[in-house]
């Protein structure tokens, strides 16, 4: 099962990708955690990549595509893979689908988790991570069982993103509607396109996500 995550910010992505890990067991893809293995294991595209960002700069599209590529020769890829954080754009869209058919491969599904964007600024505002192992929380929708104790490794030590501030956020979804919004339209083109209400229970989200992976 090859899928596509897509929503703005705070729609849940990371949640549902990692309930996905668990029941299918097929990795999720993260284009950071992707580029950042690459630099550390100093592999060709990995050292173009480092000679990109010590230059200060942003790593091209060519690049986080070829990241890309690799990672899905893994063989932890064989059964299928989640895509979180890429496509981000039209542009790495059309590589993505260039880039699979090389491979002889295909796209199952695009899953869209459509949320208000006022809801959104109050989910992202309460979220918070553990320091040590990165699992997620929330102030209000997903406690850790014990208060102030990580469910997975037991730290009592948590953080927040400086980026997760309300005007920080609306800068955020601006972003989102402008660049990645457009592959809505693009995927449901393709016949790709299914869309879950993103606003509801994190369990009834979840029961939606699978309802339309056992209708492919």
């Amino acid at each position: 099962m090859r899928l596509i995550l897509l929503g703005p910010p705070g729609a849940g992505k990371g949640t549902q990708a990692q309930r996905l890990v668990e029941k299918l067991g097929i990795p999720q893809l993260s284009t950071g955690d992707m580029l950042r293995k690459a630099v550390a294991d100093g592999t060709e595209i990995g050292k173009k990549a480092k000679s990109v960002m010590d230059a200060g700069q942003l790593v091209s599209d060519d690049i986080v595509n070829q990241i890309v590529s690799e990672r899905v020769d893994g063989d932890d890829c064989a059964n299928g893979f989640i895509l979180d954080g890429y496509p981000r754009t039209l542009v790495q869209a059309d590589a993505v689908e260039v880039m699979l058919e090389a491979k002889g491969m295909k796209l199952d599904a695009v899953i869209e988790l459509r949320v208000d964007d006022a809801i959104l600024v109050d989910r992202i505002a309460g979220r918070y991570t553990c320091a040590n192992c990165g699992a997620g929380y929330h102030d209000e929708n997903l406690k850790p069982r014990q208060e102030g104790v990580c469910d997975k490794c037991g730290s009592t030590e948590f953080k927040r993103r400086a980026d997760d501030r309300p005007d920080a956020v609306k800068d955020r979804l601006w972003v989102y509607y402008k660049e990645t919004a457009p592959l809505i339209g693009y995927y449901h083109a393709k016949g790709k396109l299914h869309t879950v209400d993103g606003m509801a229970e994190i369990d009834a989200v979840t029961e939606e996500i699978e309802t339309v992976l056992r209708s492919l």
